[in-house]
């Protein structure tokens, strides 16, 4: 059978959550807007349409280079060639760290080439040294996209120059940002350098396109990017205390709202909502039955403190209710997961945090077996659910 317990969090959680946040929006086409501490989303716009992504794919070819850095394959002081297909897109007039044919950057200098620079050229260099050839390493680039669960993108090139096949969601954007935040934290620093000019060959170029770096709002990454199919489009990552919040962005007007929808939003996601701790380890929420037990009920607790992301402000009440399969089977260990309690809050996705044993409950004896079985029977013989 099972069981739903509404929570008495007026006296268990004591706490008092805020209205939705405002009715908030941008003037982007498309928009995702998450919690990467919680992984809470805060905002989608138009998320899962895939379209150009510009220089923001770029962020592919970087996850892949950093996995080959993890992975060992290659070190920070390899060198790659710069062949002539590398160079092309420069002639073409796209954006570059202006490599010659015939170079030997080093990996750390081609990260700083196409993180800072954007540099197409950097890209397809990476492509060469991982994978041979550009079209080669579009392959790995769906494959990885395919590992991680980013279902709206298809990758044709490795830097993002427009092609009617290169596409991506603003939510797969966000999936790949928080993948790359939490599984290089080691290499995540290149994002927020602010400048970078290779050998001097283009002081005009060094500064980072990202506009929020600059603004004292805690950011620190990660990727602009801009074509006319997709206009101007951003993945900007700021981080306060212990939130990080990740905006993307992507069919903006112009180079300088993408700054202002930027900071607009980052704030918003600080400003509008706050970590609250909403449980303690061990404290009990709510009570399960037992069936055959020497106990008929267990204490319900959470084995880790609950911290959610909640509206700041508003008077409303958390709503939560507790699920489990019941009654429980005797014996039941303390610390085993039985139920899990899900809270929800107005205007965020539901919370669910497993609840476990508070004590152990050992198998009751034949006389509390017979008993218990001989009420089930007489309950059953009356129409009436048993209880325990």
């Amino acid at each position: 059978m099972r069981h739903r317990l509404l929570a008495a969090l007026a006296c268990i959680l004591a706490l008092a959550l805020g209205q939705p946040a405002l009715a908030f929006d941008t003037i982007a086409k498309a928009a995702y807007v998450v919690d990467v501490t919680t992984g809470t989303v805060l905002m989608e716009k138009d998320a899962e349409t895939p379209m150009p992504p510009a220089s923001m794919s770029k962020l592919m070819t970087i996850d892949l280079l950093f996995k080959a850095l993890k992975d060992g394959r290659v070190t920070m002081d390899d060198t790659a060639n710069v062949s002539d297909r590398a160079v092309a897109l420069t002639r073409q007039g796209g954006s570059t760290m202006f490599l010659k044919q015939g170079d030997r950057p080093t990996i750390r200098q081609l990260i700083q080439g196409i993180i800072v620079n954007s540099g197409n050229d950097a890209c397809v260099a990476v492509a060469e040294k991982l994978a041979g050839t550009e079209p080669a390493f579009a392959e790995l680039m769906n494959a990885e996209a395919k590992a991680l669960g980013l279902t709206k993108s298809h990758f044709v090139n490795a830097s993002g120059w427009p092609n009617p096949d290169h596409l991506m969601s603003m939510r797969d954007l966000a999936m790949l940002a928080m993948h790359i935040i939490k599984t290089y934290p080691e290499y995540y620093h290149f994002f927020g350098e602010t400048e970078y000019d290779f050998e001097n060959r283009a002081p005009g170029n060094r500064f980072n396109r990202n506009p929020l770096l600059t603004l004292g709002i805690g950011a620190d990454g990660m990727k602009t990017g801009h074509t006319v199919a997709s206009g101007y489009g951003l993945v900007g990552s700021a981080k306060r205390g212990d939130r990080r919040v990740l905006v993307v962005l992507n069919g903006l007007p112009t180079e300088a709202s993408r700054g202002t929808e930027g900071e607009k939003l980052i704030n918003w996601a600080f400003g509008q909502f706050s970590m609250k701790t909403v449980a303690k380890k061990g404290q009990r929420i709510a009570e399960a039955n037992v069936w055959m037990g020497n106990a008929g009920k267990v204490g319900l607790v959470p084995a880790e403190d609950v911290r959610l992301l909640i509206p700041a402000l508003g008077r409303n009440q958390v709503k939560a209710r507790v699920v489990y399969d019941g009654p429980i089977a005797a014996p039941v260990k303390r610390g085993q997961v039985l139920a899990k309690l899900i809270v929800s809050a107005p205007g965020l996705q539901d919370h669910t945090i497993p609840l476990v044993a508070e004590t152990g409950v050992a198998k009751g004896g034949f006389g509390k077996r017979l008993a218990t079985a001989a009420l089930s029977l007489l309950q059953k013989v009356a129409g009436q659910t048993p209880s325990f």
